[in-house]
């Protein structure tokens, strides 16, 4: 009697790893990225993307609050004029009224432009995010949802937490007023390099060549290789791209106007 036939056995079904939590999500940000960026390209949600900028949010109200404390937003925004040659000799030649009233604008600008910063942030998110979605879609054909590009945006900006916290810490410690510049508070740069009122335009420049905008840049690449089968290099080479695009293009209008 022929022997039955023996039917072949389907391989085991590997199950798709339980969900991170948010904290477990943020965490891994910082010492595995990869394990969070695979995460949310299963998982993302629309929301998934507020949680870090909330939290970017915290710290840099936080520091906003210590300028005003240990610095003041007078002090601040005349730091920030003197590396504007041409505006900040066009406020002293006012006369006493009118240059009055010029600070008071600009102290104001200051004040709510550092207060404000998560809106701007949240703004260039949802820009960068959809530049990046479109980039990666049409040159390397990656399939990828614009909610998860959104999460991917918004946890690889999380180092900004270290950058916030160090320089409120700085600013606690005795920072002199004198060598403080909110715009660029803390000296992880090759802007230190560069005198900001002597060279403006250099100081800017160097100030793009940043540890923590660099850390950011590798997260994003390390973000899209983690949701699709682009390469590392690739992925950081489109990222870099738009990078040293964007900061070209503010540093060549800023030439025109200091």
């Amino acid at each position: 009697m022929a022997a039955a036939p023996v039917l072949p056995t389907s391989p085991a079904l590997i199950p798709e790893p339980a969900p991170l939590s948010e904290g477990a999500r943020i965490i891994d940000t910082f010492i595995a990225p990869s394990k969070t960026f695979s995460d949310l390209g299963r998982t993302a949600k629309w929301w998934s993307w507020v949680i870090p900028i909330l939290i970017i949010s915290i710290f840099s109200i936080l520091f906003a609050y210590a300028v005003g404390q240990k610095i003041g937003y007078d002090k601040a925004t005349e730091n920030v004029l003197q590396t504007r040659p041409k505006q900040y000799d066009r406020i002293q030649a006012m006369n006493a009224e009118d240059r009055d009233e010029a600070m008071r604008q600009a102290v104001t600008q200051t004040k709510n432009g550092t207060y404000t910063f998560p809106v701007a942030q949240t703004v260039i998110l949802l820009l960068v995010a959809g530049v990046l979605l479109a980039s990666f879609k049409f040159g390397t054909n990656v399939k990828v949802s614009f909610k998860v590009v959104l999460a991917i945006v918004a946890y690889a900006s999380l180092p900004a937490i270290i950058k916030f916290l160090l320089a409120t810490i700085t600013l606690y410690a005795g920072m002199s007023p004198d060598n403080f510049n909110v715009q660029n508070p803390l000296a992880t740069n090759l802007g230190v390099l560069f005198n900001a009122t002597e060279n403006p335009v250099l100081y800017l420049a160097a100030s793009f060549v940043d540890l923590i905008a660099i850390w950011t840049l590798v997260l994003t690449a390390i973000g899209f290789t983690s949701v699709s089968k682009v390469k590392l290099s690739t992925a950081l080479a489109i990222v870099l791209a738009w990078y040293i695009l964007f900061a070209g293009l503010l540093v060549g209008l800023t030439s025109l106007f200091v």
